[in-house]
């Protein structure tokens, strides 16, 4: 079956005073072929030159449909409902307006979704970092090519995909159930249509090709709603569309339910918790918000969640206030989690996080040695080398014994890993480990190279620690000293090679490359503008 001969899409694109980029968006809509059949762009009354940009387009391509909405809604569910009800194609798709779908992402959604008479079909996405073009998946490993799922009960895990935009929906499925996005201003509305669709148990087919393509612009004047974290307010919407979400799915089924809110302790709330910046009066409140949120949890649910998890819900309980060592609780927080030192002891022995606050860590000491939060220390070793120290925690690793340390850079935009040799551990004074872990930055560029990574590289920097008794743990190193200078290198294949530690936001180390002196130039010329950027939202 061609793409002519295959049954239509929908796509609606929702806009508001993005009058600069909903072009691209509605050109990346028409350009899926002949599969779709109709474009419906929905202007959400924007003060700008959306209306003007999308009635040119409209005047030159038959298959753009503009509705032009008379009063701003405030949200994003609201243009989306008016997108499904001017709808006429078999399927509908949903796009926003600073973003793209890829090249083919219809004809394969609608062909798996015919395969399989799947009411809902979801594909790929990734989250594009502009200007760098880097690309990170969108939950990397929660879907399998080529699966089927009879009922969502059968796989709970999907609540953690609240997208809707990289998903096809049978229109007839819509209009079957009545789902549509809450009205007004409800901000994550794909948390609860999200739910709704899940509560409706449709069958699921999933293809492996990318369907989605989200922008992130980090410098943007306007960030987009799931960046902009100043406000205590976009928390509280977000806890109050995940409260209506988790509603919504423990209704139609329990297990369904307790998923969304393990979801939300995993996931949502270190996701924030990392974030949580050093303003005391967001700090009080948001803290405020979450305890009394958590407090609404069965007690089941805390339990199924991650270790890390539950120790953070049980500080959440043990204090009122956020505790003077917050930044700790951010690297907890983290993906891999870390504790930083120091560990304190309660009575017995028992790990606790701190002598202030002797908060049983339940559970750390039977933890597999792969989940341990093991911290590791990095300073400067000369210029091709870093010397680490690897922190026991409790005496756990101490049992395993630590033998090597092994050097692992993994691409920002995602891809494989670069190891570096394996270096042997020693014992140090004070009952960690250490050792001078050497790497080469040319190789390292190279590589980056063939992964198709141009001007400018970016990789987080882990290490990997195998034991004596078999198990290993892998974790992210925290910088010291003067570990974070830029350096520019010569090269006798690029000629120079900038090299840039960085800190990441949650306080791990990652570094950019940026080989030749064109990519040197790019970095930057980058860095000049995210701070411009910077300056004029201030």
């Amino acid at each position: 079956m061609n793409s002519s001969n295959l049954p239509t899409v929908s796509v609606v694109v929702i806009a508001y005073n993005d009058a600069g980029l909903v072009g691209e968006a509605v050109s990346s809509a028409l350009a899926q072929g002949p599969v779709v059949t109709e474009v419906i762009a929905v202007n959400d009354a924007s003060s700008d030159g959306t209306a003007r940009v999308l009635d040119e387009l409209a005047a030159v391509h038959p298959r753009l449909k503009v509705v032009h909405r008379t009063e701003n809604s405030g949200g994003c569910g609201t243009p989306r409902n008016d997108g499904i009800a001017a709808a006429s194609g078999r399927y509908v798709l949903f796009l926003d307006s600073d973003d793209i779908l890829p090249p083919g992402a219809a004809d394969a959604l609608v062909r798996t979704a015919e395969e399989h008479e799947a009411p809902v079909t979801v594909g790929a996405a990734v989250r594009r970092e502009l200007p760098l073009h880097h690309d990170v998946p969108w939950m990397p490993g929660l879907h399998t090519p080529g699966e089927v799922i009879e009922r969502p009960v059968d796989r709970p895990e999907l609540v953690r995909d609240t997208l809707c935009v990289n998903k096809l929906y049978a229109r007839a499925f819509l209009q079957e159930h009545g789902l549509r996005f809450p009205d007004g201003r409800f901000i994550y509305e794909d948390f609860v249509f999200t739910a709704r669709v899940l509560a409706a148990a449709p069958r699921i087919a999933v293809t492996g090709d990318l369907v989605y393509v989200w922008h992130v612009r980090r410098s943007a004047a306007q960030v987009s709603i799931s960046l902009d974290r100043k406000d205590v307010g976009n928390w509280r919407s977000r806890i109050e569309a995940h409260r209506t979400a988790a509603r919504i799915l423990a209704e139609a089924s329990p297990v369904l339910g307790s998923a969304c809110r393990v979801k939300f302790l995993e996931y949502d709330l270190r996701m924030y918790l990392r974030e949580l910046g050093r303003d005391p009066e967001y700090q009080a409140a948001w803290w405020t918000l979450t305890r009394e949120y958590v407090d609404t949890f069965p007690e089941a649910d805390i339990e199924s969640a991650a270790a890390h998890a539950r120790w953070i819900v049980s500080l959440l309980r043990a204090t009122v206030t956020p505790p003077a060592d917050v930044e700790r609780l951010t690297r907890l927080a983290a993906e891999p989690p870390r504790l930083l030192p120091p560990y304190a002891t309660g009575p017995g022995g028992t790990p606790v996080w701190s002598e202030e606050l002797p908060v049983e860590l339940v559970g750390l000491t039977g933890l597999p040695v792969g989940e341990l939060p093991v911290t590791v220390d990095a300073e400067p070793a000369g210029r091709a080398a870093v010397r680490i120290r690897v922190h026991d925690l409790y005496g756990r690793l101490a049992e395993a014994g630590p033998v090597t340390a092994q050097l692992s850079f993994v691409p920002r935009a995602g891809g494989a890993a670069v190891l570096a040799q394996p270096v042997e551990l020693h014992p140090d004074s004070g009952g960690g480990w250490g050792a001078v872990l050497p790497f080469r930055l040319a190789d390292l560029a190279v590589t980056g190279r063939r992964q198709g990574l141009r001007r400018m590289q970016a990789w987080n920097v882990g290490v990997g620690v195998r034991c004596a008794d078999g198990s290993s743990v892998f974790t992210s190193l925290r910088p010291r000293g003067r570990l974070l200078r830029r350096r520019a290198l010569p090269s006798s294949r690029y000629g120079v090679l900038l090299a840039q530690p960085y800190r990441t936001g949650a306080g791990a180390l990652a570094l950019r490359l940026a080989p030749g002196a064109e990519g040197a130039l790019y970095l930057v010329r980058n860095r000049l503008d995210r701070a411009r950027a910077a300056r004029g939202a201030d």
